[in-house]
């Protein structure tokens, strides 16, 4: 038995899936990100650079990307806003970097100790033009832990940005753990990986995509392969172009991206009889109350269930929808750290789906936890 702080079990995870580089730029509540790294990482022969400010954080974990490894940087609202100029060039250039927010009150420099959760449509739509990233949530310290290393993974399998959105509670929390699964590890650069596809190195295309539409492996740095990569609009030989056909491909598969992966990615919680009228509905730490909020009415005898999506991007409407019809649940009460973000984006994607429920919300947004007292509250009230 162990009792983990919240931020060391990110680090921990992400040294455990092979993490070799780490660029990064203190900021409270991440902080302790970067300061476990820049001890535990260079142990494992990993690379660990503090930057002057975010900005230099993001480019540099895109030339690592684009060198030989995956990277990881650490952050909280503020510093994830000057990062997306470089989450936009990493989603045009498809390289593995993944940006764990560990999210606090704002807007600007905000509430800097105390927690919020108003980064969630940044993280889904903060850059410009239409691109998907992955968005993943853990609920505790144990989940840091895991979906730091699913997003380190999916990052490069996929090449593709991802998000780990955390909140001040969930890296400031200490949480007893029994076990630690088994590390799920991030696949390696081999030359051999890119000849399955391409017989002939100098027929390599960076922006290919193999015979089930998935996008080619990036080679390693000292493979002898030589390919281009550009933050503009390009072929799939890497080299920019504004012809229409060309531009339009590009795009469409960038957007059909997460998409086209969906069934690995969706992740959920979800508790309940199958026999609830009312939904409780939140994630990142929220989820602990609305869980606790959960158990204790269960015990009284109401008929309530719990929907805790891990995953937020793609959003699990159709997975929501499901439930919602087969529990016949009349109300979805959504506790969040903000002013109703995760609502809005229930609402959009329950729109189409044939489903008539009353929605609640309970927001917080001056830094302190909605109780499960509170949520309790809200279904007594009707």
């Amino acid at each position: 038995m162990e009792l983990v702080f919240g931020n060391h079990a990110a680090a921990k995870g992400a040294i455990d899936a092979g993490l070799k580089f780490y660029a990064g730029y203190p900021i409270t509540p991440s902080s302790e990100i970067a300061e476990e790294l820049s001890v535990e990482l260079p142990k494992v022969g990993g690379i660990f650079i503090q930057m002057e400010d975010e900005i230099g954080s993001i480019n540099a974990c895109i030339g690592a990307a684009y060198a030989d490894k995956v990277s990881l940087t650490a952050t909280s609202g503020p510093g994830f806003a000057l990062m997306q100029e470089g989450l936009g060039l990493a989603s045009m250039a498809e390289l593995p970097v993944v940006i764990i927010d560990v999210m606090r009150g704002g807007p600007s420099t905000g509430l800097a100790t105390l927690v919020g959760e108003g980064d969630l449509l940044m993280a889904i739509w903060g850059t410009h033009g239409d691109h998907p990233v992955i968005v993943v949530s853990p609920g505790n310290v144990k989940e840091f832990y895991i979906y730091t290393q699913k997003a380190l993974v999916w990052a490069e399998t996929h090449r593709i940005p991802v998000v780990v959105l955390a909140d001040e509670v969930i890296g400031h929390s200490y949480q007893w753990i029994d076990e630690w699964p088994e590390p799920i590890k991030i696949p390696e650069r081999t030359k051999e990986r890119v000849l399955e596809i391409f017989e002939n190195p100098d027929d390599y295309l960076p922006f290919a995509t193999d015979e089930e539409g998935h996008i080619v492996p990036l080679p390693p740095i000292d493979s002898g392969i030589k390919w281009h990569m550009t933050g503009s609009a390009h072929d799939v030989d890497g080299f920019p172009t504004i012809m229409p056909e060309k531009v339009k491909r590009l795009i469409e598969r960038l957007w059909n991206k997460v998409g086209d992966i969906r069934d690995e990615l969706i992740d959920y919680e979800y508790l309940g009889d199958g026999d609830a009228d009312i939904l409780l509905m939140s994630f990142a730490s929220m989820g602990m109350s609305a869980k606790q909020a959960y158990l204790e009415l269960k015990e009284e005898g109401y008929k309530v269930a719990l929907f805790r999506p891990r995953v937020l991007w793609p959003f699990p409407g159709d997975e929501l929808a499901e439930i919602i019809k087969k529990n016949g649940i009349k109300k979805i009460i959504i506790p969040e750290l903000n002013a109703g973000q995760l609502m809005l984006l229930t609402k959009a994607f329950l729109a189409d789906k044939g489903v008539n429920v009353q929605y609640v919300g309970i927001n917080h947004q001056y830094g302190e936890m909605i109780s499960p007292d509170e949520i309790k509250e809200a279904v007594y009230n009707g």
